[in-house]
């Protein structure tokens, strides 16, 4: 039996982020023979892992649960048969973190698109109009998940000029608090060092639409030409689907990055804490309120009206916040009966408020 320490014959996976921590949670594994490696690819129901002895090709069926967000998923570390034909992934170790969005199924599952990520990179183009919600949208997830999120914004040699580069970066930053907030040019090579030394730290998930310049800043990152890029075209500045599966790749200058196909839809997946992170200014002003379950509508007393009203808060932050959580909570009580009882209450109670005010004004008129 090897031992499973990094400084021992599990070295070699020390550039995928082995450490003693995931040494320790594999010791059982160890003890029954079983090989640790991390999943960098997974593709109809098997997967390529990365092991101490090199890449192995292996099956997941013994791992695929009726629940989706239990499923092997690039990321993973995972306990595999060290020989077999086929050879089978027997089980993957506890995540540390995991990116997480709904499905646009009608069963209204959460589909694992990462796991074990430090970083989230949200990849924002700077060749078509900023979409500010969009990336409040990526970010709330990138928060839930557990990583530090941090936005790229790419392409930044099309926007030249200094003053309206800086006033893009100053919206995103506003959008964006307590996260960083880059520019970067793949092309002209501006900017990479700074991200090279965050993603150098860890494992780092790409993230963006298609056409955001994921697969040109991956190359950059890694410093030759591993994925696939399509040309934009001049009419929107969209691209084409050029990564087709979530891939995990070593970087040269340490850390490991997953690259992932263009999200077309980014549905939220139980991610309250993430709302409630991407809005941190609206959360601390919620705190002023007169009343701890002010709905910020009509509610006297209302810190967050108040500053709507002065200006502090813009009216497009508030509708984002508002569109979120609402979303966030029908996903959580289609699968939380509590919940939908306290919706269809709560609804009920609002109801009959308006139906009060109605009648009362109703009065006053006669």
């Amino acid at each position: 039996m090897s031992s499973l320490s990094p400084s021992s014959a599990s070295s070699a996976l020390v550039p995928y982020g082995w450490d003693d921590a995931w040494a320790e949670a594999f010791a059982s594994y160890d003890a029954d023979g079983l090989l640790p490696g991390r999943v960098v690819r997974v593709d109809r129901g098997q997967c390529d892992v990365v092991t101490a002895g090199g890449l192995l090709r292996a099956d997941t069926a013994f791992v695929t649960p009726h629940d989706p967000l239990r499923v092997v998923c690039t990321g993973d570390w995972v306990a595999v048969e060290p020989g077999g034909n086929p050879r089978y992934v027997r089980a993957y170790l506890p995540r540390r973190t995991a990116f997480v969005r709904s499905t646009s199924s009608k069963r209204s599952e959460g589909q694992i698109l990462a796991a074990n990520v430090d970083h989230a990179v949200v990849a924002v183009s700077l060749a078509v109009e900023l979409d500010l919600a969009r990336i409040e949208r990526f970010l709330a997830l990138a928060w839930e998940s557990g990583a530090q999120p941090v936005v790229v914004l790419t392409k930044a040699d099309l926007v030249p000029d200094a003053v309206t580069r800086a006033h893009l970066v100053q919206d995103v930053e506003t959008s964006a608090p307590g996260v960083p907030v880059l520019t970067v040019s793949a092309r002209e090579g501006d900017g990479l060092d700074v991200l090279a030394a965050i993603t150098a730290g860890g494992t780092t998930v790409l993230l963006g639409q298609s056409g955001a310049g994921k697969s040109t800043l991956a190359n950059a990152l890694l410093g030759e030409d591993v994925m696939e890029v399509q040309a934009i075209r001049d009419i929107d500045g969209k691209g084409r689907h050029t990564t087709t599966t979530r891939n995990l790749l070593a970087l040269p200058g340490g850390g490991v990055l997953i690259d992932t196909p263009g999200l077309r839809g980014v549905g939220l997946w139980d991610a309250g804490t993430g709302v409630g992170q991407v809005f941190a200014e609206i959360e601390e002003l919620a705190e002023g309120c007169r009343f701890h379950d002010c709905a910020h509508e009509s509610e006297p007393g209302c810190a967050v009206l108040e500053a709507l009203e002065t200006g502090e808060l813009p009216q497009r932050r508030l509708d984002s916040y508002r569109k979120l959580l609402r979303e966030n909570q029908y996903i959580v009580a289609k699968t939380d009966a509590r919940l939908r009882a306290e919706i269809r209450k709560d609804w009920k109670r609002k109801g009959a408020m308006g139906k009060a005010a109605m009648e009362a004004k109703r009065g006053r008129l006669r």
